[in-house]
């Protein structure tokens, strides 16, 4: 069974907020992820985008720009 998660491998903690810049996670809950129910982890995803706009944070865009 797979786990719903926002993960982009992007995994870098801002210092200030304690967000993910790439999911907009804390640590406590990227740690405890796994042994989340599926409704605590959607819930938590629901939020996050709003978390990390009242973070000021953006989450990276994909490279649109690679060379050959």
């Amino acid at each position: 069974m797979s786990i719903e998660t926002p993960c982009i491998a992007v995994c870098l903690i801002d210092p200030q907020t304690g967000l993910c810049f790439g999911c907009g996670r804390t640590l406590p809950e990227i740690a405890r992820w796994h042994r989340l129910a599926s409704d605590e982890r959607l819930a938590i995803m629901d939020a996050l985008p709003q978390r990390m706009a009242e973070a000021g944070l953006e989450p990276p865009r994909p490279r649109t720009d690679r060379a050959s």
